[in-house]
């Protein structure tokens, strides 16, 4: 009876290790892939990283204070404030003589637009 108990729980526990390694080893593809798949859905850049890529790109060649320089105007040049906007918009409006609703659909619509850089 003895040697049969020490049987059963022999076969158990190989059964539960074999188990347990075939379970990880299922697994494991899907962990590797796990980091390639983080990768491979990197973010887009947005248009200030692009901005910057374009400038870096044109200052090829350029060193010290000249790289400084240019960097600094080739980054600044395209800013357009929410308040140079504006005014571009209400001078816009004005000119179209807007009025009422048609203002308002127009000035939302100008404010949500993004310049031409």
């Amino acid at each position: 009876m003895k040697t049969t108990k020490t049987t059963l729980l022999t076969l158990a526990a190989g059964l539960a290790l074999s188990l347990a390694s075939a379970v990880h080893a299922a697994d494991a593809p899907a962990a590797a892939a796990a980091p390639a798949a983080t990768t491979a859905s990197a973010k887009p850049k947005t248009a200030q990283q692009e901005k910057m890529a374009t400038c870096n790109t044109e200052a090829t060649g350029k060193k010290g204070d000249e790289r400084k320089a240019f960097m600094k105007e080739c980054l600044g040049a395209a800013k357009v404030t929410q308040q140079d906007k504006m005014k571009t918009c209400n001078a816009d409006a004005k000119t179209q003589a807007l009025k009422g609703d048609a203002r308002k659909s127009f000035m939302s619509e100008c404010l949500k637009n993004k310049p031409a850089a």
